[in-house]
Parts: C-alpha cells; sequence; structure tokens
C-alpha cells in the first residue's frame, strides 16, 4: 500500500513540475543557449550559470516590459505569443512522451497532445500576464 500511494504522490509530483517546467520554456531555452554558447566561448561553469540565469530573467523581463508599455493590442498579443508558443511546443511534447505507449490512435494521440499543448501555451499566457500585472502595479 505504501508503495501504491509513492507512485501515486511521485506522479503528481513530476507532473506539477513537468508543467511548470512547459509553462517557463522561453526562458529556459534562452537560458540553455547563452549557457551553451558561454562554455563554448571558453567561460566557466560559474559564468556560464551566470549569462544562463541573466539571459533568462532578460527573457521575461523584455516581454513584461512590452506587456507593460506597448499600447497596440496586437504589440501586446504577439509578445504574449512569443512567450507562450514554446510552452505549447513543450505542453505537446510532454504529453506526447508520456501517452505514445499507451495511445495505439495517433489520431486520439495527436488530439491529447495538441489539447495539451493549447492548455500550456493558455497557462503560459495567464502566468506572464498575471506576472506583468503584479510587476507594473508597484
Amino acid at each position: 500500500m505504501t508503495l501504491i500511494l509513492l507512485a501515486v504522490f511521485l506522479t503528481i509530483a513530476f507532473c506539477v513540475v513537468a508543467y511548470n517546467l512547459a509553462i517557463y520554456a522561453l526562458p529556459f531555452g534562452a537560458g540553455l543557449t547563452a549557457a551553451q554558447y558561454t562554455w563554448d566561448a571558453g567561460a566557466g561553469v560559474m559564468m556560464s550559470g551566470f549569462a544562463a540565469i541573466a539571459a533568462a530573467l532578460l527573457s521575461v523581463a523584455l516581454v513584461i516590459a512590452v506587456l507593460g508599455f506597448a499600447k497596440n493590442p496586437l504589440l501586446r498579443l504577439v509578445a504574449l505569443a512569443v512567450f507562450a508558443v514554446p510552452a505549447a511546443i513543450a505542453g505537446y511534447a510532454l504529453v506526447h512522451g508520456v501517452a505514445k505507449h499507451a495511445i495505439d490512435s495517433a489520431i486520439a494521440l495527436n488530439l491529447l497532445c495538441g489539447a495539451a499543448g493549447l492548455f500550456i501555451g493558455g497557462a503560459a499566457i495567464v502566468s506572464l500576464n498575471a506576472l506583468g500585472e503584479s510587476v507594473l502595479s508597484r
């Protein structure tokens, strides 16, 4: 019984961590790219880590700045889409990786993964919009 509860708890914990990582796919990708670039340029581990953190924070700050200062709704929508499209792709890939061995029908698998991608992309938009509102309201 204990192992079953542990398996259920770890599955739920994995889903929560994966959901949060998928929402912030753009900052993660920007940070990973900056870390790889600085590592290949000859910097050490600490400098690559600082570059990764700076790039991730800069990507979020740039999108929030556009949301805060742009008055054009189309420009704001483009800024949110730049943040949400990588999150939607990550959500699709996450669900596809988990469900590809459980669902035989390719159509059902693509529908499930597409719905999950849309859900994660929408959650990324809501999360970033709430973060922008809290930062810019001060």
